[in-house]
């Protein structure tokens, strides 16, 4: 087991920054469209939303350049997609960067934490990549099904992805789950953890954390010292054992099962943010600016797992 506290202050929090802003603006938009436009997107609960969610989500990255490869598949009686691009690498093409976030939602909630903010992250993410030479090849996948009671089943849309990955022989490096990345809270308290965790932590949900199991404990590590050089936001970083609760509870777990390193980038949904899985998981609970913070760090992270 590992963990890694920074608690750095948000040294930049009120300084300008055009850049920053931009962003922020970008990622709020995607946000809007996804859990304010579009809403509840579930097999189980207007399923052509999901499929207004997914072609959305292809139509932003066709107009970011990319060819998009759609990996459809059935669940529940409905066709279902996940959404692929990539950029592919130079010397070490054969070597994949993996980035996933699902962008189906639990019924009734919109989503906007959980997860629309992930879904907005890979396509800031995609963008800043555009120009990229990277050594190695990024992969960017929006995932369908993650949410009960597709989760850990072959209709979960990382799994049936996943298992096509390890089916084909594909070396995946490092795969990074984005999910739920944008609610955060400076109030004492605002933070919870999993037993035993808590007397070991802050109380205060104001960071973002990488979350792995102890097999991938390596790929965590170094993915928390590469934000921490590029981002003066407080993270934390843990290799935790799969039992404890919310360790396992998004895409990565797909590809630990097919034997790949994954973690999961997290506000930590469930410990931190009182509206997840409800009805008022809606964008006036994003914390905008932190949330482009996260992807400006993340960012970074990528270039470098890249090359």
């Amino acid at each position: 087991m590992w963990i890694h506290l920074s608690t750095d202050a948000d040294r930049e929090l009120l300084c300008e920054d055009a850049g920053l802003e931009w962003l922020a603006r970008q990622l709020q938009q995607d946000v809007e469209v996804l859990a304010g436009q579009i809403g509840p997107r579930s097999v189980l609960d207007q399923p052509e939303k999901l499929t207004q969610a997914a072609q959305y989500i292809q139509h932003r990255l066709e107009g970011l350049g990319y060819s998009v490869v759609r990996q459809e598949y059935a669940a529940w009686g409905q066709r279902v997609a996940n959404v692929a691009v990539e950029r592919p690498g130079g010397s070490r093409k054969n070597q994949i960067i993996l980035l996933g976030a699902h962008y189906d939602t639990v019924p009734g909630s919109p989503g906007a934490d959980d997860n629309a903010t992930g879904v907005a992250a890979l396509l800031a993410l995609a963008e800043r990549l555009t120009q990229a030479q990277p050594s190695r090849t990024v992969r960017l996948v929006a995932f369908a099904n993650e949410e009960p009671p597709f989760f850990q089943t072959n209709a979960m849309g990382a799994l049936v992805y996943a298992q096509q990955c390890r089916n084909r022989g594909e070396h995946i490096s490092a795969m990074l789950s984005l999910e739920s990345l944008g609610y955060y809270s400076d109030l004492p308290g605002s933070q919870q953890y999993p037993t035993p965790f808590g007397w070991m932590a802050p109380s205060v949900g104001n960071f973002i954390a990488f979350i792995s199991n102890q097999r991938s404990e390596l790929l965590v590590r170094q993915v928390t010292a590469m934000f921490e050089r590029a981002e003066t936001f407080a993270c934390a970083g843990a290799a935790l054992p799969e039992l404890v609760p919310g360790v396992a509870f998004s895409d990565h777990w797909a590809f630990w099962r097919q034997g790949y390193p994954a973690l999961m980038v997290t506000d930590t949904a469930m410990y931190r943010n009182p509206f997840y899985h409800t009805a008022q998981d809606k964008p006036e609970t994003i914390d905008w600016r932190r949330l482009a913070r996260v992807v400006r760090g993340l960012t970074a992270v990528v270039q470098e797992l890249a090359g």
